[in-house]
């Protein structure tokens, strides 16, 4: 082996993490792929529940400090997208459950959130926010 063809091994081998990386990226669903029109759950999303999934997106900012809940939204957004009623729910983003107290990402940052898919109406008891599909046990960065 000579230095040419040692330095080509090496650096293949440190664009294998690289590799991996945005494969797993691309395995990540889109928040859209949830829904078949309105607020109707898609046989994908109903097929995944209680399943583990992963999401890209981004995180909004929390309605409070200390909390385990944040919003995945499709797009970036600066202010949360409360929701009253499940009438309003809209079809862009997913309440996201971690484990711990989460660590606030920038809002336009893409992350990817990787957790147990959830459906039905469910109302968050210390934020009042209402949710119709969640991610819980969630993991992200």
């Amino acid at each position: 082996m000579n230095r040419r063809t040692l330095l080509a091994s090496g650096l293949a081998l440190a664009v294998l993490p690289l590799a991996g990386g945005s494969a797993h990226a691309q395995d990540a669903a889109k928040i859209r792929d949830l829904y078949s029109g309105g607020v109707n759950l898609s046989d994908w999303a109903l097929a995944q529940v209680g399943e583990r999934v992963t999401f890209e997106g981004y995180m909004a900012p929390p309605l409070k400090a200390n909390s385990n809940f944040f919003v995945l939204t499709a797009l970036p957004m600066s202010v949360c997208p409360f929701c009253e009623t499940e009438a309003e729910w809209p079809n862009n983003i997913v309440a996201v459950y971690s484990k711990r107290v989460i660590d606030v990402m920038p809002f336009n940052r893409k992350i990817e959130v990787r957790g147990r898919l959830e459906t039905g109406s469910y109302r968050d008891p210390d934020t009042g926010f209402l949710s119709l599909v969640r991610i819980e046990d969630a993991t992200y960065g």
